[in-house]
């Protein structure tokens, strides 16, 4: 039952998963009253939304949340999807954020004094700034053409897949080739499932070059603190599809060129859906070798930093691609083919329609420069490339969860500081 009166809460933040949690650490660490409110349960997509396989794509080192470091046993190696869960729950108890849980944003509007009109589930609120970390993966992409599939297809996204067991038995098509495509496929293929993947240009990535994970280079080399104004796409970048590679095993590469000689049958971009038969464009040779080409270039820059810096390390080497298709393959009949289940794993974007605020671009995306608004008092925290590449990633909320709670203060000081120019001037 809502309560009738708004209640007052100097900063509000809409979403209470790791972005939600590190914000709140730093007001929490700078006396500043605040609430989280969170329409599910904290960190919910975490436990709901990966598969039973899942595990980190990055080592465990660069887990580093506000106040808790990774704090396990194997620092090069990669959480699985429990361990995950476990070190985000010790993560929220040392947070002990002031939690809204199951408490639905329904609305938020600036007001005429410049504060915020939140209204929710639970009763409305006007708070003086807001923080908005429900993230830009919150609405799972499914194209409309799926509408027109046959009924006896099961159809899921890639957050609700679990595991190979849970489908029905057949052959199996996975939409899609970013990272939780080509994991997924994996994940199937290893069950000695039949897998048809359809392609999109999602490049990829070496596991290990030169004696080191590739991200231990890439690190060293400072990519991942590179902001987006530096980086060669500029703001392109946050539009990029993630390289695709797995931490599963201890890490290793993804080829789909070998799942392809072990029997996965790829396709290029799917187009249409005619009378249960699927079209593909012609681009499978060249998605894969545009993998194969950032693949290649990442490592040769990693070649480059160790000549620069006469680094001792095993030699250098190139990809050459194992496997080409011979053809082009431009349709699939999903009753010939046996396709049992479809998994899109084409994406997700982000749902602002709750925040009525003129923050957002022609294509629907806010617009921020480092989670900083034209709006006075809004800002954006979580969204992937909000100033670096681990700005939606626990590598790297920290420093912009830290940055903006530092505006938040400023604009709480200048606040104070006009109130008592006001008193003293009265």
């Amino acid at each position: 039952m809502k309560d009738s009166a708004p209640k007052h809460t100097s900063v509000a933040v809409i979403g209470g998963g790791q972005a939600g949690h590190s914000i709140s650490y730093y007001l929490k660490e700078r006396d500043i009253e605040h609430l989280v409110f969170e329409k599910k349960t904290a960190m919910h997509a975490w436990k709901e939304q990966r598969w039973d396989r899942f595990c980190l794509v990055t080592p465990n080192w660069q887990c580093d949340l506000p106040g808790h470091p990774y704090d396990g046993t194997d620092p090069d190696g990669f959480m699985k999807r429990d361990e995950i869960i476990e070190y985000l729950s010790r993560f929220r108890e040392k947070v002990a954020a002031p939690l809204r849980e199951g408490v639905s944003v329904l609305r938020v509007s600036p007001r005429a004094d410049g504060a915020f009109d939140v209204f929710t589930s639970a009763g409305d609120y006007i708070a003086d700034q807001v923080v908005a970390a429900s993230g830009g993966y919150t609405t799972p992409i499914i194209p409309r053409l799926a509408e027109r599939l046959p009924p006896q297809i099961k159809q899921l996204h890639s957050e609700q897949y679990r595991n190979p067991q849970a489908l029905p038995e057949g052959a199996v098509l996975v939409v899609g080739s970013g990272q939780s495509g080509a994991q997924i496929a994996e994940d199937l293929h290893l069950a000695g499932r039949k897998v048809h993947l359809a392609l999109g240009n999602a490049p990829r990535c070496a596991r290990f070059y030169r004696g080191k994970d590739v991200v231990t280079w890439l690190a060293e080399m400072g990519y991942y603190d590179m902001p987006v104004e530096k980086h060669p796409l500029r703001e392109g970048v946050r539009n990029n599809t993630n390289h695709y590679v797995t931490g599963r095993d201890g890490g290793r590469d993804i080829d789909l060129r070998k799942f392809a000689l072990e029997g996965m049958q790829l396709y290029g971009l799917l187009e249409d859906l005619d009378r249960g038969v699927f079209a593909f464009r012609p681009t499978l040779k060249a998605a894969l070798d545009e993998a194969d080409r950032v693949y290649n270039g990442i490592n040769a820059s990693i070649d480059s930093f160790i000549a620069e810096n006469n680094i001792d390390a095993p030699p250098a080497s190139v990809y050459h691609p194992i496997w080409q298709p011979a053809e082009e393959p431009g349709s699939l009949d999903l009753a010939a083919a046996g396709i049992a289940a479809i998994i899109w794993c084409i994406g997700f974007q982000p749902d602002f329609r709750w925040l009525d605020a003129a923050v957002f671009n022609g294509a629907g995306h806010p617009q921020h420069r480092r989670g900083v608004t034209a709006q006075d008092g809004l800002f954006f925290l979580g969204l992937p490339w909000l100033h670096s590449w681990g700005s939606g990633r626990f590598s790297g909320v920290a420093r912009d969860a830290s940055y903006i709670a530092e505006r938040i203060a400023a604009n709480l000081s200048a606040s104070k500081t006009k109130i008592h120019r006001r008193a003293t001037a009265g």
